[in-house]
């Protein structure tokens, strides 16, 4: 199960299907994201697609010797604007390909419109979804419920996405769901509704062990999107911000402008591709070396005396320059984070987190959050994530300061749109809203398992939580995960262990749970897990997540995200 392959499979087919010759690739909003996340703009130019055009923008040149290969999400507003296309169509021949299921009033209305028979293919390629790496995906939506119920867009986008993502992986699964989520329980049966409506697309040949789609809700594990991260990616996206691959680095003091956005792909860069999931000190480490191999490289390039040498440096000077770029690249990242973290004091207020969500000592963390609060180096954002995660922690202990916590940021200088999050945060995922237990009592079974790990060698205390992602899964896979709680939707139930398992993680999922299916994947042979969910957060967007859902209450409703990686 590979979902950047499935979608790269679909577009590569799209431009095949059209024979030979000159073509324009006519795209929305949503499916410009969706091609470019598999894509580099260099590789579709090696297959003749020469123009990348918008659907939605007007003043298009016409351009009769261009086949046109249409890729839309087939919502009315494009079947509107692909109909007006074909009345007055501005290229030769149109190859017309939609990223899910469209209705036979829809091709009706088209048919109607293409007057002139320019329409050669109308095709279903379910590519409906962002694949932003092999196991990992998302719908690229913020804020889908308003209170514990659905927003109703944002409910009928997740369908569509969810039951493409299925029919792209050729799954037709048995659906299980956090029973105590109504968003999960309607997710569920409306994508059953889907697979029963349209058995014919979900016929799919049978395997011995039947494949899981998963549905959970982000409230359970409020958590997770809270923590600051020391993985390459998920330390990019927290501190920086990565929207659809691309990290904008403007606002860095002197950043040349050819670094002012960055790419990083797993598909397209082989240094992030081997880095991703290691942590900030190895980075540094490989960092290192890989400036090492570019000097050597350099000092070669630069012994040019003879024809035979020009012709070599000529040959490698390609690949020489983009590494170059690579280089540049990441030094300047790796730069950029190692000065946060530095300015920031990020590794004691990272610390401090992990103590807080993995220890239970209330006046150990207390004691530790108002020092930290005191500092002057500690930035407003983490400020809040401190408190916001005592209140998760210590929402029910008697002797919790949260009021306390709160003056303490009023001191501070943290505006009162900020201030609101910690009620917020409690109505959003607090301990009444929560199927799980986050916060497992410590029982003496749990502190023997405790103290034998520590006899094993201390643990990195940056990275010592676990998402409650890990415990859902390790119990799926050893089919013990509680019925009561994750039931299966409808009478049937899985006989054997599952092989392949595709998880969707409502209000969003994160870095760090892609990491956990990563090493699930590396190390459980003949199992298949793929993440998904309708964002991928860091702090900044799970905030407006719950701005979007406790909208009215506590007077938490405005918006937070500004440039990316700016507060």
């Amino acid at each position: 199960m590979n979902v950047v392959l499935a979608v790269k499979l679909y577009i590569s087919k799209m431009i095949e299907e059209s024979g030979p010759g000159m073509k324009v690739l006519l795209m929305d909003k949503e499916t410009t994201s969706i091609v470019s996340m598999v894509y580099a703009q260099s590789e579709i130019l090696q297959k003749e697609v020469y123009l990348f055009e918008r659907i939605d923008s007007g003043g298009r040149e016409t351009m009769k010797h261009l086949k046109c290969i249409c890729f839309l999400r087939p919502t009315i507003e494009n079947v509107e604007l692909l109909s007006q296309e074909l009345k007055s169509p501005k290229y030769g021949l149109y190859y017309v390909y939609f990223s899910n299921v469209i209705s036979k009033q829809d091709i009706k209305t088209l048919a109607e419109a293409d007057d002139q028979e320019t329409i050669r293919e109308v095709q279903e390629f379910y590519g409906d979804y962002v694949a932003v790496s092999p196991h990992l995906f998302s719908l690229n939506l913020i804020g889908v419920c308003q209170g514990r119920s659905w927003n109703q867009v944002s409910f009928k986008r997740t369908v569509s996405g969810l039951t493409s993502v299925l029919l792209s992986l050729k799954k037709c699964p048995m659906v299980r769901y956090q029973n105590s989520s109504e968003m999960a329980k309607r997710l569920a049966d409306h994508v059953r509704q889907v697979i029963s409506r349209e058995a014919a697309l979900f016929d799919f040949r049978r395997t011995d062990s039947a494949p899981v789609l998963l549905i959970l809700d982000r409230r359970d594990d409020p958590l997770t999107p809270l923590l600051n991260q020391w993985t390459y990616q998920a330390m990019v996206h927290e501190l920086l911000g990565i929207n659809n691959n691309r990290v904008h680095l403007g606002s860095i003091p002197g950043i040349s402008k050819d670094l002012q956005e960055v790419v990083l792909s797993s598909e397209h860069d082989e240094f992030f591709a081997n880095n991703m999931y290691l942590n900030f000190g190895e980075i540094g480490s490989n960092i290192k070396d890989l400036m090492e191999e570019f000097q050597k490289k350099s000092k070669n390039q630069s012994k040019v005396e003879s024809i035979s040498d020009m012709k070599v440096f000529l040959e490698t000077y390609p690949a020489f320059k983009k590494m170059s770029g690579t280089v540049a690249k990441h030094v300047t990242l790796v730069g950029e984070l190692s000065r946060l973290v530095g300015n920031h004091g990020l590794m004691n207020v990272s610390e401090c987190e992990q103590e807080l969500v993995c220890q239970s000592d209330h006046n150990a963390s207390l004691q530790n959050i108002r020092g930290i609060l005191s500092s002057e180096k500690t930035r407003q954002e983490d400020m809040l994530r401190l408190v916001m995660l005592y209140a998760l922690r210590y929402e029910k202990h008697s002797n919790n300061d949260i009021a306390g916590l709160m003056q303490a940021l009023e001191r501070r200088g943290l505006p009162e749109k900020l201030r609101k999050m910690v009620p917020a945060i409690l109505e959003y995922g607090g301990q009444k809203v929560r199927g799980s237990d986050l916060f497992e009592a410590e029982t003496p079974i749990a502190m023997t398992k405790k103290f034998l790990k520590g006899l094993k060698g201390v643990e990195n205390i940056y990275t010592q939580h676990k998402p409650l992602l890990y415990k859902l899964l390790d119990q799926l896979i050893k089919g013990k995960l509680a019925e009561a709680s994750y039931p299966y939707l409808g009478t049937s139930q899985l006989r054997d262990r599952p092989q392949d398992i595709i998880v969707f993680v409502i209000g969003g999922a994160t870095y760090e749970e892609a990491l956990v299916v990563h090493n699930m994947n590396k190390t459980t042979p003949g199992i298949r897990i793929v993440l998904g969910g309708t964002h991928v957060h860091n702090m900044k967007s799970f905030l407006e997540e719950i701005t979007s859902a406790t909208q009215g209450l506590y007077g938490a409703s405005q918006r937070f995200h500004s440039r990316p990686g700016r507060w």
